[in-house]
């Protein structure tokens, strides 16, 4: 059965904008060209020091295939890890995993 992840990071202050420009231009791009279903990104409406975003799984083998192409990878390891604490407290982040209701539009 398929999931999701709901993914909250907590932003550094002042970071935001660099943020939501580095997710958009480097790693959502790379991890959905390495198979990643990314199916949303939101900033805080109210709260602008938090950032979500939303990715599929098929299953759980999925999910580890997937987080082993992308989190094993050079590219990960020495391009974009190095610069994530750097925008974001790693420390902070929340990660529920969750399934869609029979109602849902997100399947």
């Amino acid at each position: 059965m398929a999931f999701f992840e709901i993914r909250q990071y907590p932003i550094h202050p002042g970071k935001m904008a660099e943020w939501v420009e580095f997710m958009q231009t480097v790693i959502i791009p790379f991890q959905v060209s390495k198979g990643m279903v990314i199916t949303g990104s939101f900033e805080g409406e109210e709260d602008k020091s938090v950032y979500f975003w939303i990715r599929r799984f098929e299953s759980e083998a999925d999910r580890e295939r997937l987080y082993e192409a992308v989190y094993q990878s050079d590219t990960w390891k020495n391009d974009i890890a190095p610069k994530v604490p750097e925008l974001i407290n790693r420390e902070g982040i929340v990660v529920q995993r969750v399934l869609a209701t029979s109602l849902s539009t997100m399947q």
